[in-house]
């Protein structure tokens, strides 16, 4: 095992002709990493965050990253351990945030969507939960496998991917030591205060707003997090400038207009109480914005998934080379001295340990079973009577998820997994599948419940894919092996959706969802959506508002994601971003 004091120097910029990036572990050890230790703490942390992270977006309406708080935990077991006499490598380390991270984006799929059921005074089972949540979480992780070659090697240094390279600095910061490790913790801890006077002790304000004169409604604000300045920093100035752009747009163009032309005008769909002269402009970003920014990103989405057809098509090709036993050149070998070898003929030497994934075959075995289960299994789909609607419903969650696990994988490389517009993706997909069902006749309150559980598992599989691609770069930049690390993410999904979903009935139980202690915003918006659609109410006008605006971008030869991502999002949430792109 190679022992520096950081990462190599190309860890964190693109590589240039010819040029290779070797690990901080050596491709060729063989150092411990799934282990009984890496998954009790994993699998632990998991269902402690998981717990959290759904409070805190049933409160809030976001939920947080875990990785780099599992992986401060994790370093703070292991440190102990090895003061009673163990050890731990910096792999099982790595492991065990991979298997604890899981669990934050089972929690954001729950979260955002199955609330509705009880707003329709609907009371879904943990069974039926359990089983959107694992087939969820499970199907975001074999869609990412094949794409890992390329998100993660070929992209390197063009896809930051924010926490994925935070995790990697703080587990080799604990790993060398010294001044190294002493900063990383003092930066932590700073960290830690801020967020206790401005979220516990409430001494500080955590968001700041200012109104922009001779502009109706016209309002910039920052949230004053630590977190969004380092992902901003991550990203670098050029695409935090993009997502603050779309953010602006939103607030000092989208907004105003909205408010001039509504003067005088009666309560306007989606809204039926509040005029929108009446309105402030958060709450018309809410109302109204909301669905020109998922018309945007579902777009930008579409656009970003036809660029990745060449690539997709590449990944599943080498994964069938695989199948046969054969691996391309440029995926690299040794022999057992350590030098490279033919991938073919006699003598054919085994791939790097670094390159080696879950086997094709297992992927698509996986997406199989769940598809089956999800059709002839009654529990997930309790809505829908027989196996043939069934089978439609799990028709469109292969196919949504596969499309919004494409795009969750390369948004999250810009933006990180707290920015990963989740929520918008599954509006996307909500708006998908209620037009189906739409066509089909099924627009009672069971048609309804259906969608619903549909846009469950969809948002799970892309927040999980998103969580799945960090885990994968700080494996990519520690010398991690991804199959290893795949299968960890597996067993985060399957320890953790169980309490996930009791902690979400629990809630349910104590407080009731819509109500002051616990608003549910983002599971209210999609129970709007699946309304609108159904019962064809749906402001299609906004929607088409928010292609269009993506379609432009792109004929800007602007970046049309971030910039969609950025006008869908608060523009408080962009403008630390942009002021650490600009610090960089």
């Amino acid at each position: 095992m190679q022992k520096t004091e950081s990462l190599p120097e190309n860890a964190n910029r693109p590589l240039r002709e010819g040029e290779t990036y070797r690990p901080y572990v050596a491709p060729e050890s063989s150092p411990h990493e799934f282990t009984a230790k890496a998954l009790f703490f994993g699998i632990l942390f998991g269902i402690l965050f998981g717990a959290a992270n759904a409070y805190l977006g049933l409160r809030a309406g976001l939920t947080i990253s875990t990785s780099i708080p599992v992986a401060v935990m994790t370093v703070a077991a292991f440190q102990a351990l090895r003061k009673m006499g163990g050890s731990a490598t910096i792999l099982e380390a790595n492991l065990s945030q991979t298997v604890g991270s899981a669990s934050s984006s089972v929690a954001s799929g729950v979260i955002f969507t199955l609330p509705a059921l009880f707003l329709w005074g609907l009371h879904p089972s943990l069974v039926q939960m359990t089983l959107l949540a694992m087939s969820g979480g499970l199907l975001g992780i074999l869609f990412m496998i094949p794409l890992r070659r390329f998100l993660i090697e070929r992209e390197h240094g063009k896809l930051p991917y924010p926490e994925g390279t935070a995790c990697a600095h703080v587990l080799v910061a604990n790993e060398a030591g010294g001044s190294q490790a002493r900063n990383v913790f003092i930066g932590l801890g700073m960290g830690a205060a801020y967020k206790a006077l401005t979220g516990w002790a409430r001494m500080l304000a955590d968001e700041a707003h200012m109104k922009v004169p001779f502009l109706n409604k016209g309002e910039i604000g920052m949230d004053l997090s630590p977190a969004l300045f380092g992902v901003g920093y991550i990203l670098g100035p050029r695409i935090a400038t993009i997502m603050v752009s779309g953010g602006l747009l939103s607030s000092l163009l989208i907004i105003p207009a909205i408010a001039w032309w509504g003067q005088g005008q009666p309560p306007l769909y989606p809204e039926t109480v509040l005029t929108i002269s009446e309105m402030s402009a958060s709450q018309i970003w809410t109302r109204y914005v909301r669905y020109i920014g998922a018309g945007a990103v579902a777009v930008a989405g579409i656009i970003t998934l036809a660029r990745s057809i060449p690539v997709m098509i590449e990944s599943f090709r080498i994964g069938a080379h695989e199948l046969k036993g054969r691996v391309d050149d440029e995926v690299g070998v040794v022999d057992a001295g350590g030098s490279k070898g033919s991938a073919t003929g006699p003598g054919r030497s085994a791939p790097l340990r670094t390159t080696r994934d879950l086997p094709l075959k297992l992927v698509g075995f996986g997406i199989l079973a769940i598809a089956l289960v999800l059709t002839f299994v009654p529990a997930p789909f309790a809505a829908l009577q027989d196996n043939i609607e069934r089978l439609v419903a799990a028709v469109c969650v292969v196919v949504f998820s596969f499309f919004f696990v494409t795009v969750a994988s390369r948004i999250v490389g810009l933006v990180g997994v707290t920015s990963n517009p989740t929520s918008g993706m599954t509006i996307a997909a909500l708006l998908g599948t209620s037009g189906v069902f739409l066509v089909l006749g099924w627009t009672d309150i069971y048609g309804k419940a259906a969608a619903l559980t549909v846009g469950c598992v969809v948002a799970i599989a892309a927040s999980i894919a998103g969580d799945t691609s960090q885990d994968l770069k700080t494996g990519y930049l520690l010398g991690a092996t991804p199959r290893l690390q795949q299968t960890g993410e597996l067993v985060g999904v399957l320890t953790s959706a169980t309490f996930v979903c009791l902690s979400v009935l629990l809630l349910a139980e104590t407080f009731g969802f819509g109500s002051e202690e616990l608003p549910a915003p983002q599971a209210t918006l999609m129970k709007l959506v699946i309304d609108g659609v159904l019962e064809q109410k749906l402001p299609w006008g906004l929607v088409a508002i928010g292609a269009g605006i993506a379609i432009v971008a792109e004929l800007l030869r602007v970046p049309s994601l971030p910039f969609a991502v950025g006008v869908y999002l608060p523009v408080s949430t962009m403008t630390p971003i942009f002021l650490g792109g600009m610090l960089k």
